[in-house]
């Protein structure tokens, strides 16, 4: 894509990153790493139709590392001339003479770095009027309301335009950058009056504006899900089988990446300790990092420290075959770096016994009679001991038909069972930030009532 949208282009940006490791070297410094990143957006806000906020925002900024042997120092400026750039790199030198030494710290290893970065294709630039996003936002809004009479309030709609571009380079002969976009439109509209009131939202959030969902599908699917939710009853504390519905089964995927990554590893703070080859899920679960896929949230030729990344099996019949790691976290564990200093990339959750037919009514048939968790609260895990406990709302369902709309209970297990005890994986599949899944069914959980 172009470099208009930018005040800099890579290739101004790349000379700026060569620049600032060429004063880190003359500084005394023995290595240094250095980003830039620039950026535009603009996002909006409306309520009952009315415009609530624009913003647009136009951003730089620059941040050096800088290596004396094993000590370092970091630094930032959102200056880019070459007196603030050299003043930069002095901070961080001056930080990193008084650390203390620390034999982990350092540079990726040269052989693990990407020297040929692909063009992942990440930016798709949506260069949107704010009276068009506000029209966009109005629409999605407005689509709630003409579901339902019982649609009575909203906490307004949004959208979201993001370009952004960035270059990164090391003194071990690493550099590369690219532009990347993200775009989203959501609303969060409000059912019921009085006492009886519930709320819920929905999103699409994509690189590449033109995959977005429609404003009136996005606003309509919101306001039918606040809807179902109204009359909600309490539950009586029973043992069930549970189904997380797609937008929370990526959280569960979330929550065991954290639980196998670098640092809750070496701190050993981490109910998954030397879990690499060991049986944490059921046989059937298999889960994949795919990290170039073309146009994908989750996609990037190399990591934050320039590690390149690949398409690798995480967990393969139920067993861990790699950690996410970054160089100091594999230092530490007497390991290699995975390629994850910065996060996972495009990981997907699936079953092998997942049929094509496995939509969500059929998960719910699989469900037969127990709870769909729609809604969590808190951050209720504890990763030393896997103790899992959330406040929940959702449906009670019975022989695979829901019933009634439920609130204020918990739900309660250990995540080392609960990763164990997943039955089914649905082919609902739904994209939420760097994770994909479909909805999951765990054999059993304690529900506890309000």
């Amino acid at each position: 894509m172009s470099d208009t949208v930018f005040i800099h282009s890579q290739d101004q940006l790349r000379q700026l990153a060569q620049d600032v490791l060429r004063f880190a070297k003359e500084t005394g410094g023995t290595d240094a790493a250095v980003e830039f990143s620039e950026g535009s957006g603009l996002s909006v806000s409306v309520r009952k139709g009315k415009i609530e906020t624009i913003e647009q925002n136009k951003d730089k900024g620059m941040g050096v590392t800088v290596f004396i042997g094993q000590k370092r120092g970091n630094a930032s400026t959102s200056d880019f001339s070459p007196q603030a750039l050299r003043a930069t790199v002095e901070a961080a030198y001056n930080i990193a003479r008084f650390t203390a030494e620390d034999d982990c710290a350092g540079l990726a290893d040269e052989d693990m770095l990407e020297k040929h970065p692909k063009d992942l294709k990440l930016c798709y630039p949506w260069l949107i009027s704010a009276a068009e996003a506000v029209e966009l936002a109005q629409r999605c809004e407005a689509a709630a309301f003409a579901v339902d009479p019982r649609i009575t309030n909203s906490e307004g709609a949004g959208v979201y335009a993001q370009q952004s571009h960035f270059v990164a380079a090391n003194t071990r002969g690493f550099i590369g950058g690219y532009p990347y976009s993200r775009h989203t439109l959501s609303v969060a509209p409000i059912a019921g009056k009085g006492r009886n009131m519930q709320r819920d939202d929905w999103y699409s959030s994509m690189r590449n504006p033109k995959h977005l969902a429609k404003p009136e599908t996005v606003g309509r699917y919101a306001a039918e899900r606040a809807l179902a939710r109204l009359n909600a009853r309490k539950l009586d504390t029973r043992k069930c089988p549970v189904l997380f519905e797609a937008p929370l089964a990526a959280g569960l995927l979330g929550a065991f990446v954290q639980a196998v990554s670098g640092g809750a590893l070496y701190r050993k703070s981490t109910f998954l300790l030397d879990s690499l080859g060991q049986a944490v899920f059921a046989p059937h679960i298999q889960i994949v990092e795919d990290p170039h896929q073309i146009g994908a949230v989750g996609s990037s030729p190399f990591d934050d420290e320039g590690v390149r990344t690949s398409r690798r099996d995480v967990v393969k019949n139920g067993v861990v075959q790699g950690y996410f790691l970054s160089s100091y976290s594999a230092r530490k564990l007497g390991m290699k770096t995975t390629g994850n200093a910065g996060g996972s990339h495009n990981l997907s959750l699936t079953s092998s016994l997942t049929k094509p037919t496995d939509n969500f009514t059929a998960m719910l048939k699989k469900l037969d009679t127990g709870l769909l968790v729609t809604e969590l609260m808190g951050d209720g895990v504890n990763y030393v001991t896997g103790d899992y406990s959330r406040g929940a709302s959702g449906y009670w369902v019975e022989r695979g038909v829901i019933q009634y709309p439920v609130e204020e209970i918990t739900i309660a297990g250990n995540m080392k069972d609960m990763l164990r005890q997943i039955v089914a994986i649905g082919n609902d599949r739904l994209i939420r930030g760097t994770k994909q899944t479909g909805s999951i069914l765990l054999e059993s959980m304690m529900v506890a009532g309000g």
